[in-house]
């Protein structure tokens, strides 16, 4: 589909300006991945992963992972969300999961069950492509 670099970056430099919404009543099973922002009002059973920022409404739930640069959470996540700028968590929002932010704002009424890491420099966020995993170690008979 793309040439070269190039064409790529250009690609996914205009589409740091697009919004995505992602409607109430609506569910995704699998991974999304957008460069530009995301509203989420329905449910995933996957990750989310964005350039931009994510914004997850008082009806959503999002059964994975969350990667984005800045995040707003007013539902609720099963999983780690990681959030390499600012993260707000509105009151109605429930995490079950552990959080990994520069920036938290947790309003009151929010409720958060796992683990938290602030300041720490979060990995580049890479979309469309599959994650690097650790190999594995063979064992020696």
């Amino acid at each position: 589909m793309f040439t070269n670099k190039e064409d790529k970056r250009k690609m996914a430099d205009e589409s740091n300006n697009s919004s995505n919404i992602f409607g109430k009543g609506t569910v995704l099973t699998g991974n999304l991945e957008t460069y530009g922002n995301i509203r989420v009002e329905g449910k995933i059973i996957g990750d989310l992963k964005t350039k931009s920022k994510a914004v997850l409404g008082h009806s959503s739930n999002v059964d994975g992972n969350i990667l984005a640069q800045n995040a707003e959470i007013a539902g609720q996540v099963m999983g780690t969300v990681e959030v390499s700028e600012l993260l707000v968590l509105k009151p109605s929002a429930v995490i079950n999961g552990d959080i990994i932010t520069n920036k938290l704002i947790v309003e009151s009424g929010a409720t958060f069950n796992g683990g938290c890491k602030m300041g720490v420099k979060i990995k580049e966020i890479k979309i469309g492509e599959p994650e690097q995993k650790a190999p594995l170690l063979k064992a020696q008979s």
